[in-house]
């Protein structure tokens, strides 16, 4: 497999120890580092700012020695490079007298282009208008015997695979303009950054929401390499600080203070990120700087491995702090948009079907956050619960160990009698089939919508992003209500979120209420077991469908990233190695793509509910979709992959 035909390029970051004022050395130390073996398959290295000098160097750049020593060091590096891309940094001289801190982007040989720094810093312990002057509107052709022909200039594009990178340089980051908006809005899809930023305290922190968030504003993946701890400390200490995030994500960092070096190996997948500027109006629509200058070929590098971590649960952060904020979050979003339909309906009640199983259950949880948001007693939630022919008993206790452990009252409705009638009416011969199933769910609909016309009340949707997609809900049944709170909470979030409210914000009892219903399969017991002496809850849903951390892994790189099946079948290997072996992880990829195509009916009709994620299927914000999709080419490609 090369994951390189799925987006992703490899890069590496180096801050290597550094000989100031010894372009010879450093020159050695950096080839040294292009063969290195962990770089094999890195198709560009960064190395910092003025790395061949030494950043340190001060009126050494001003010696004639200096300067010609570093187009030495500059001649060696760029004639030990090959396909793969080197960035290194260095003073270069122009022929009218004028000094520049440059990147140059070495392959094949030779120098492909130099990007001046544009920024420099002459404020506190900085004073690098000393000796360079900003490349701002420099653009001059340079010959050189052994480097070639290049163009020094800041508008440069640089051919990397399929896609391309720029350059800035350490100041021009913090800039008020920075030159990346720029580049990024011309089609680089990378910024690279050369930098020599000291260390001071809590300056760490900044430097990475900075970065982050250049990523984030740039739709773009970004690399940083600055300066280590070998060069001067005369007056500061630099940290050797590596970094890489991509649209807005922090990814990689390297320790700071290493004496021997640091580094950084990562991957950016530019075909996320093509798809997310496609997606994002503001910047596809952006206006488009010119002229800009392209370099290079575009080899595409052969990555048999991924050093990068796919998380098996997308959904759900790995952190338990950055959980309990994201849980706490969430639990505002929904139970603020439940409290403010609640207002706009001019309602007295809220109507909710309880089951005893997790959707209803972090519903009922929601409903309690909204009655206190509105200052309303608790008796101003109506929780039914309306058991049918496959109703086993525990869920039965489940639902009202809830209701009684929360304080609410909770009011029971059998409907065997009716689904019996209903089911005569149409002459049905008992099978348990489709219309048995969905007669239950379309009486448990029609008796909560007559109840808050009854109560004065609207109806609480339970329903997940994980069933929609999938289209396990049935049609004017469960699909539908006055308004969904749970609407974009996939079903392994929605376990994480009761599990979470369970141990941080429930008392006892309604905390064992609900370990109970996390503990008890999920099902939507719609058909009776044939024997079921022991009171098992009988239709297991994912013996059907397949697990729901699958289906919410396919969600979310389909919806969020716009991978398509074969990526996502091999990040699917990648993330779920240890649990699913290829053929199951193939068989519910195919079920998922057939049935989120088969079911787009559903999701077209869908009512209100609140957004809480980056992943929604709302018909009126996120999802637009015809119903008549044909997933058959998908499907086919999918079969077709080993």
């Amino acid at each position: 497999m090369n994951y390189a035909d799925y987006g992703f390029i490899r890069l590496a970051a180096v801050a290597p120890v550094v000989a100031i004022g010894n372009p010879k050395r450093n020159a050695q130390r950096i080839i040294e580092c292009i063969r290195d073996p962990d770089f094999a398959d890195a198709s560009l290295i960064l190395f910092p700012e003025l790395s061949i000098s030494g950043y340190t160097c001060e009126d050494l750049f001003f010696n004639q020695s200096m300067i010609d020593q570093c187009e030495e060091a500059l001649c060696q590096i760029a004639s030990a490079t090959d396909e793969r891309i080197v960035v290194v940094g260095a003073p270069w001289r122009l022929k009218d007298g004028r000094l520049l801190n440059a990147g140059f982007v070495c392959q094949y040989g030779q120098v492909l282009g130099a990007v001046p720094k544009t920024s420099h810093p002459n404020y506190g312990e900085f004073y690098d208008k000393r000796w360079f002057v900003s490349g701002q509107g420099i653009e001059q052709c340079i010959e050189h015997p052994v480097l070639g022909e290049f163009v020094m200039a800041a508008e440069q594009l640089f051919a990397l695979g399929e896609s391309s990178f720029a350059i800035e340089i350490c100041e021009d980051l913090w800039a008020p303009a920075p030159p990346s908006m720029s580049h990024v809005r011309a089609g680089a899809e990378l910024i690279v950054n050369l930098s020599a930023s000291n260390e001071l305290v809590s300056k760490a922190n900044y430097r990475r929401d900075l970065i982050r968030m250049a990523s984030a504003q740039g739709v773009c993946a970004y690399l940083y390499a600055a300066s280590g701890p070998t060069e001067s400390t005369k007056d500061i200490v630099f940290g050797g600080h590596n970094m890489f995030a991509e649209n807005g994500v922090l990814l990689q960092e390297s320790e700071r203070f290493n004496l021997a070096g640091s580094q950084i190996i990562c991957e950016f997948d530019w075909q996320k990120l093509r798809h997310d500027r496609s997606k994002n109006g503001t910047f596809a629509n952006s206006e488009r700087p010119t002229p800009y200058r392209f370099n290079g070929k575009g080899t595409r590098a052969t990555l048999k491995q991924l050093q990068r971590h796919f998380d098996s649960k997308p959904f759900v952060p790995g952190d338990e702090l950055e959980f309990g904020e994201r849980a706490s979050e969430i639990l505002k979003i929904q139970s603020t948009g439940l409290a403010r339909r609640m207002m706009a309906a001019y309602s007295k009640t809220l109507i909710l079907g309880v089951s005893g199983g997790l959707d209803s259950t972090l519903a009922f949880l929601v409903c309690l956050d909204a009655l206190a948001l509105l200052d309303k007693d608790r008796s101003a939630l109506c929780a039914i619960t309306l058991p049918g022919p496959a109703t086993s008993e525990h869920t039965l206790d489940s639902a009202r160990m809830l209701a009684s452990s929360a304080g609410a009252n909770l009011k029971e409705v059998r409907i065997d009698a009716s689904v019996e009638q209903h089911l005569k009416d149409l002459s049905h011969g008992g099978e348990h089939d489709v219309v048995f199933e969905n007669a239950q769910a379309r009486e448990r609909t029609q008796i909560l919508f007559d109840l808050a016309n009854q109560m004065d009340g609207i109806v609480v949707g339970t329903g997940d992003l994980s069933e929609l997609a999938l289209g396990w809900c049935t049609y004017n049944a469960d699909q539908m209500s006055s308004y969904n709170v749970n609407a974009s909470v996939p079903k392994t979030l929605v376990i994480y979120l009761v599990r979470w409210y369970a141990t941080h914000r429930a008392d006892k009892a309604l905390s064992e209420a609900l370990l109970r219903i996390l503990d008890t399969p999920i099902s939507p017991e719609l058909v009776p077991a044939k024997d079921n002496a022991n009171d098992e809850v009988a239709h297991h849903t994912e013996s059907i469908i397949g697990p729901y951390e699958l289906h919410d892994f396919f969600i979310y790189h389909y919806l969020r990233n716009g991978f398509n099946a074969e990526k996502i079948y091999a990040l699917a290997q990648l993330a779920f190695k240890e649990k699913y072996d290829r053929g199951t992880i193939k068989k519910w990829l195919a079920l998922f793509f057939k049935r989120f195509y088969m079911h787009q009916f559903k999701r077209t009709t869908l009512p209100s509910g609140p957004k809480v994620g980056s992943v929604s299927l709302s018909p009126r914000g996120d999802w637009r979709m015809p119903d008549e999709a044909d997933a058959s080419a998908i499907l086919e490609h999918i079969e077709s992959l080993s």
